[in-house]
């Protein structure tokens, strides 16, 4: 094991990637000389060259058709989309070709489009969005969330691996969060949940950065004598249904939450397959939490006021019918 970044530990799986397979390319804006925004691929074009780690125009549809095409003429291409914010920019070659065109031609299609997201920076209503609900809403893509060093390393790993098109999203206050990182070749499936804590009151189910947030709702719920289970989703296409059932089935409570916004979100689809699934061992409504219905506000007293939190999911759990514990 080895102490690092999670933006080192992306790095590393990208690196180790392109030593192991000389089809894996890198795509994106400034990712080159200047190593990318937030430094995750720092040395790679001194190492590996332009041609496997190209600066692209800000031309975010255009770069998706291309990380496309490349991967149905057997490269293994890795997009970098600067903000999440621009994903919209991408959706006519992720949803009109990526995603069907396996299914139409029966061709492998390994690529993956890393983009960051979140709020938390005062980086404005364009640079700070979770569209995580709008691409996994796309069948044929895989979506993942890791909030963890680990994971980063090991979820991208596999993600780069995949035969099928993989949106990797990275939230921008996790870069610099330190983790304990397996060391050398490193994979996590895609598709499967984490028990960060066991608890026995009340699941709280959260992804990429809100994890965090639910650790620290956790251990004050916990002074308040209610156990919560908190559970790293990690991938949100697939969703391991059977580990979110399983916690639920014992806490009989549970509380989605994720940095999306709440209408038609992440939340919606967990607590829905809940209801679908548990209704029967529900002592209480799912509750969810996320971004409040409205762009995200440039003053950072007001974002942080619209972002869920810690304090926002303790008043949750306490907030439910029944009350946990």
């Amino acid at each position: 094991m080895a102490r690092m970044r999670y933006a080192e530990a992306l790095r590393e799986a990208l690196r180790n990637e392109m030593l192991a397979d000389p089809t894996v390319v890198l795509y994106g804006e400034d990712i080159g000389i200047y190593g990318g925004v937030f430094k995750v691929t720092k040395d790679l074009q001194a190492e590996f060259g332009e041609l496997r780690v190209r600066d692209t125009p800000i031309v975010e549809q255009a770069m998706t058709y291309m990380t496309v095409g490349a991967a149905m003429q057997g490269l293994k291409p890795v997009l970098e989309i600067m903000y999440a914010d621009f994903l919209p920019l991408c959706l006519d070659a992720l949803v009109n070709q990526a995603s069907v065109l396996p299914y139409l031609w029966q061709v492998k299609l390994p690529m993956v489009i890393r983009t960051q997201g979140g709020g938390g920076s005062g980086a404005g209503a364009q640079h700070s969005k979770s569209l995580d609900a709008m691409v996994a809403h796309i069948p044929g893509i895989k979506v993942v969330s890791p909030a963890t060093p680990a994971d980063a390393k090991g979820m991208l790993t596999a993600a780069i691996r995949d035969p099928n098109p993989v949106v990797f999203l990275e939230h921008k206050l996790l870069y610099n969060t330190s983790g304990e990182v397996p060391e050398g070749d490193y994979v996590v499936e895609l598709g499967k949940a984490r028990i960060v804590r066991e608890g026995t009151d009340v699941t709280i189910l959260a992804n990429s950065k809100m994890v965090l947030d639910a650790e620290k709702a956790a251990e004050e719920l916990e002074k308040r004598g209610i156990s919560a289970e908190v559970i790293d989703l990690r991938s949100l296409r697939p969703l391991d249904t059977e580990t979110i059932i399983a916690s639920v089935k014992k806490t009989s409570r549970a509380v989605v939450v994720n940095e999306g916004w709440r209408f038609g979100g992440i939340g919606a689809e967990v607590a829905a397959t809940i209801t679908d699934q548990a209704f029967e061992y529900l002592d209480a409504p799912v509750c969810r939490i996320g971004l409040y219905d409205r762009p995200v506000p440039y003053s950072q007293p007001m974002e942080m006021a619209v972002l869920p939190d810690a304090e926002k999911i303790v008043a949750g759990v306490l907030a439910m019918d029944g009350r946990a514990g």
